[in-house]
């Protein structure tokens, strides 16, 4: 795992193209403190740069950026290929190894060995793994950019300056830190973007939060050419892969469920294996995250099972806050006979992490997970290097709530004409306790008995909020927005409501899964929106903060593919999700230690906002603190946060999305 970077503007002197280089790899270096390095061509005008942290091939024969064998290309790249060894055997059987021998046994070289016998595209289509990278081809002159197909590593690009005058500069890192130590850099806030992170509580790609930057897709690429750095020009990027495709090919080949799921039981275990093995290679010290929830569970489990010595896990837990589960997961990690370390924070603990979340975020993030996240991934690395952990679970095989109630919901309510549906919606709102008990009784039937007591009064309320929606894809959207109206929030939006965002997966239906059933369309949409912007992101800062190198065997995209093709009825039964990864997870721990409702280590934040938060939360949230930096207007925050002081709504994750983003202003100086 690394941190990339580079830039190309005009021709310059090799000197100073590679201090600049230098000054912005120094912005990453918690992402690689082993090695840095620094590639220039000075008579393009530019530059590549790498900070390493060393997994596979220690030696300096792994040392990035790294020119290929035959000398046309130069890479910098960030992630892990994991079937490498494959791929170098297939290299050599087929004429295309180095003529003078392999330098070392690094993924990196076997890459740029792979672009030159095979291509670009070839190349991406034979990777196994999660990467973001840059390649310049010397003989074309041409930058490539690209993604993993999951949107597992980030990567930002586009001009600096927002267009402000001078020669342009096309920059690209894992992170905005870099690109801010351009001496062309300054580029500002994007009102528009802020209003679609207040909406998500977090920046949707393709979307910046700074002007004439972007994110690179998952399963993207771009090429970029001279002629368009001297037009200021971002080429349209093309993809590679989508889920989108994987979910058409998946649901056109369904597996059987008429032996019982015998079938496709028998190959996730198959294919599930075979990632948690690929991942399990590494030259330093690795370990797992180990909540005791069935993702974790079975990762871990499969770890195991593969290795010959006690496998390391690492647990957080916080009984005082009353979301532990640190006790099932020492009970899961004591069956497998894993080498367990829990560690139990306090609250005040907690909370000392809140001043680090907008420079470990250097965009506007607001997933409250993110600091157990970063606990755990602290704990992890003071014993290994790399950890693998169980996220993708709930996307790819039904573990949300959302997708056992919000069907049937829409099924009831999608009849009712639209102005019915708003009257409804509006006497939901207003009903006080009355309303709250209705709208859990129209919920309970579609979700199973031990997952009642999980419907919050929140959720309830977003429900209640979705009533209105004019169909299945507007209802949906309400259920994962925060921020409605972003439009009356941010400064320098249209005024409307909805502030005239721009287009996202939510509101372009040509840019939205083609499936006549509801939950496999909302399967697709997480996949393919939060899963990325929310749950990645928040996995990549956290453990990068700490130079850990994070795994994900689940969204290996043989795992993603099959899981397409598993039935609906092996995924939810029951009123539970994943039932058949729960089948897998039987195979190798008694039900009785995970068979629970999923809890998960978080904290109380709307406790801690009316409490202990209180004064921090209202010296960013303060009138004069809001009109210093000229994006947010003051009383619409100042409302919801007197009603969330009062009692009267239960505001936390609205309010956590405004305090982070005032945090981040504040931080970044933007």
């Amino acid at each position: 795992m690394c941190g990339i970077l580079g830039f190309w503007g005009a021709p310059g002197e090799r000197g100073e193209l590679e201090r600049t280089a230098h000054a912005m790899r120094d912005a990453l270096r918690h992402r690689g403190p082993d090695s840095h390095g620094a590639w220039c061509d000075a008579k393009a005008g530019l530059a590549l740069g790498h900070a390493r942290l060393a997994i596979v091939d220690l030696s300096p024969a792994g040392h990035q950026p790294m020119v290929s064998a035959c000398g046309r290309y130069v890479l910098t790249y960030n992630g892990e290929v994991y079937n490498f060894e494959a791929l170098r055997a297939e290299l050599e059987r087929g004429g295309h190894a180095p003529a003078e021998g392999w330098c070392g046994h690094s993924d990196t070289e076997v890459m740029l060995a792979a672009f030159a016998a095979w291509g670009v595209e070839a190349s991406l289509a034979k990777f196994v793994g999660m990467f973001a990278f840059a390649l310049w081809d010397r003989r074309e002159r041409v930058l490539t950019l690209a993604r993993d197909r999951m949107g597992i590593k980030p990567l930002y690009w586009g001009y600096l300056g927002g267009g402000s005058g001078g020669a342009p500069v096309l920059g690209f890192a894992s992170e905005l830190a870099a690109l801010r130590r351009h001496p062309a850099f300054g580029n500002g806030v994007d009102p528009a973007a802020a209003g679609l992170y207040l909406r998500y509580l977090y920046v949707p790609a393709p979307y910046c939060i700074l002007k004439g930057l972007a994110k690179l897709e998952p399963g993207c690429l771009v090429r970029v050419r001279a002629e368009d750095v001297a037009a200021r020009r971002m080429p349209e990027p093309g993809r590679w892969w989508s889920v989108r495709e994987a979910m058409r090919r998946g649901l056109a080949d369904p597996l059987p469920d008429d032996d019982g799921g015998a079938a496709a039981l028998a190959e996730l275990t198959r294919v599930l294996s075979d990632a948690v093995r690929a991942r399990m290679v590494a030259d330093v010290p690795l370990g797992a995250f180990l909540s005791g929830g069935i993702d974790s569970s079975t990762v871990v489990a499969l770890m195991q099972a593969a290795s010959p010595r006690p496998v390391r896990t690492f647990t957080i837990g916080s009984p005082a806050t009353g979301y532990d589960e640190a006790a099932h997961a020492k009970a899961v990690a004591r069956h497998l006979g894993t080498e367990h370390t829990e560690l139990y924070v306090r609250p005040f603990e907690a909370m000392e992490v809140i001043p680090l979340l907008a420079r470990m975020y250097d965009e506007p993030f607001a997933d409250a997970s993110q600091i157990p996240t970063f606990l755990v991934s602290r704990l992890a690395r003071a014993h290994v290097t790399v950890s693998l952990s169980g996220d993708g679970g709930d996307e790819l095989f039904g573990g949300y709530n959302r997708y056992l109630f919000a069907p049937g919901i829409w099924d009831k309510l999608g009849p009712l004409p639209a102005s019915a549906r708003t009257v409804l919606a509006q006497c939901m709102r207003f009903g006080g306790e009355r309303a709250v008990c209705a709208a859990y009784a129209l919920a309970s039937p579609f979700i199973g008995a031990s997952r009642r007591q999980l419907i919050f009064r929140d959720k309830i309320q977003k429900v209640t909020e979705a009533m209105a929606a004019t169909d299945r894809t507007a209802f949906f959207h309400s259920l994962v927005s925060f921020w409605k109206e972003p439009g009356e929030l941010v400064r320098g939006l249209n005024g409307s409501p909805d502030g005239g965002l721009p287009p996202t997966r939510f509101t372009d239906p040509a840019r939205q899964p083609a499936t006549p059933r509801f939950l496999d369309w909302m399967m697709a949409m997480d996949q393919d929106t939060y899963l990325h912007d929310d749950i990645l992101t928040k996995v990549d800062r956290a453990s990068m903060a700490v130079s850990l190198e994070a795994r994900v065997p689940i969204l290996d995209h043989r795992v993603v593919e099959l899981a397409w093709r598993v039935p609906m009825s092996l995924k939810i039964r029951g009123g539970l999700g994943k039932h058949i990864l729960r089948e897998l997870l039987y195979q190798h721990v008694p039900r009785d230690l995970v068979e629970r409702p999923k809890q998960g280590f978080g904290i109380p934040l709307d406790s801690w906002l009316r409490g202990e938060l209180r004064d921090w939360a209202e010296g960013l949230l303060a009138p004069g603190a809001l009109e210093a930096h000229g994006l947010l207007r003051t009383e619409p925050v100042r409302r919801a946060w007197d009603e969330h002081l009062s009692g009267r709504r239960n505001l936390q994750y609205h309010l956590w999305g405004v305090l982070m983003l005032q945090a981040w202003l504040a931080e970044w100086g933007t």
